[in-house]
């Protein structure tokens, strides 16, 4: 028993430790923003649709009684939210950001009171509200696949991150291996493409990383 509880505290570290991690990448956009005090190269999309997916599995650990789930998405959800309104402070144009954002949220309103008021079930509520997490997650972690494109097309991965890439590979991992061990499909199905998207970052930085090296040195000389 306390062999299982040692692995249960070392895997809920590692899930808070890695995402939070991969949260703070977004530290550097901010920083970028202050300095520049404009949004040039610096996406608001990626922002909304973490926060609104730290809202959704926030409400899933509440509703879980998932401390591991809870503390993660309250820090990133108040994460994400500074840099939207950091963003929406520098962005010159903020009717369509703005726009984006009720958006959003008017749909995650909308399933929350789907679930908390039309589903009197709570183990009902728990796995509908688990599904819409998990399909939420998983089109997020299949998102850049039209950036792996442009990265195969172009062969330079300048436009990855690969700290980012490493972060997201080890807090991909960490809710697999954590949703195996409380068997909750809901938390191990949709990290398993953050893997696989991770892994196939890793590969390209990998692969053109000697070319990028030849050309700047040919650069250089």
């Amino acid at each position: 028993m306390e062999a299982d509880g040692m692995t249960d505290s070392l895997l809920s570290g590692a899930c808070v430790l890695f995402t939070l991690g991969m949260f703070s990448a977004g530290l550097s956009d901010l920083r970028h923003m202050r300095m520049t005090r404009s949004v040039d190269n610096v996406q608001f999309l990626p922002f909304l649709a973490t926060d609104i997916n730290n809202l959704s599995w926030l409400s899933y650990g509440a509703l879980k009684g998932d401390g591991t789930l809870i503390i993660v998405n309250s820090v990133g959800a108040m994460l994400q939210t500074l840099y939207i309104l950091v963003y929406l402070h520098y962005c010159p144009r903020k009717r369509g950001v703005l726009l984006q954002t009720a958006t959003l949220l008017g749909v995650l309103l909308l399933g929350f009171g789907y679930f908390w008021l039309l589903v009197a079930d709570p183990e009902a509520r728990l796995q509908s509200l688990g599904l819409f997490c998990s399909v939420f997650t998983i089109s997020m972690y299949l998102s850049p696949l039209a950036d792996l494109a442009k990265v195969i097309k172009t062969k330079s991965t300048q436009s990855f991150s690969l700290s980012l890439t490493i972060a997201t590979f080890l807090a991909s991992a960490s809710w697999t291996l954590y949703g195996f061990r409380l068997k909750d499909p809901y938390i191990m199905v949709p990290n398993f493409p953050g893997i696989v998207t991770s892994f196939i970052r890793l590969w390209l930085f990998w692969k053109y990383s000697h070319k990028q090296d030849r050309n700047s040195q040919l650069l250089q000389t």
